[in-house]
């Protein structure tokens, strides 16, 4: 795998190629990045790397007196059972607050959740309740897990 390589699609086909190779089976990978419009779509699949260098204190620096505040999660998951190849990409749109808010609980995954307001909602996925996550979930049918499954049974 090109470690250099930002582009979540390109990792996500090293990994299933990789994967593949060991077992010998079919196999998915997925990989993730994290756009913001404005930043040319920094960091993309450096998120973790982005996370421990600049920091969310370090975007919203960034982002300081910008009006373009669209930024994305997007993920892509490929499939290959040695000879078909596939992948299932989504995204996740919405746009980065002026500061940190919210409070950390059980469900963070990402420091990322401190700044991200996902589209049609005015709070950060660090101020969502119960009600805000069940709600934010069951919009998400464009999942590419979801694109995988329903096209994996269909093929049976």
């Amino acid at each position: 795998m090109n470690p250099e390589s930002d582009d979540i699609k390109e990792i996500a086909k090293q990994k299933v190629l990789q994967a593949y190779a060991i077992v010998k089976r079919p196999c998915i990978a997925l990989d993730s990045g994290f756009f913001i419009s404005e930043l040319n779509g920094f960091p993309r699949a450096y998120v973790n790397h982005m996370l421990e260098t600049i920091g969310i204190d370090g975007v919203l620096k960034l982002l300081i007196n910008v009006e373009n505040r669209f930024s994305e999660f997007r993920s892509c998951l490929a499939f290959y059972d040695g000879e078909i190849m596939k992948f299932f990409e989504s995204s996740s749109p919405g746009m980065i607050s002026d500061e940190m808010r919210g409070t950390e609980n059980d469900k963070k995954w990402s420091d990322l959740w401190y700044i991200f307001i996902p589209k049609n909602y005015d709070k950060t996925l660090a101020e969502f309740n119960d009600k805000d996550f069940t709600e934010y979930r069951d919009q998400k049918e464009d999942s590419c897990m979801i694109k995988f499954g329903e096209w994996y049974n269909s093929l049976y």
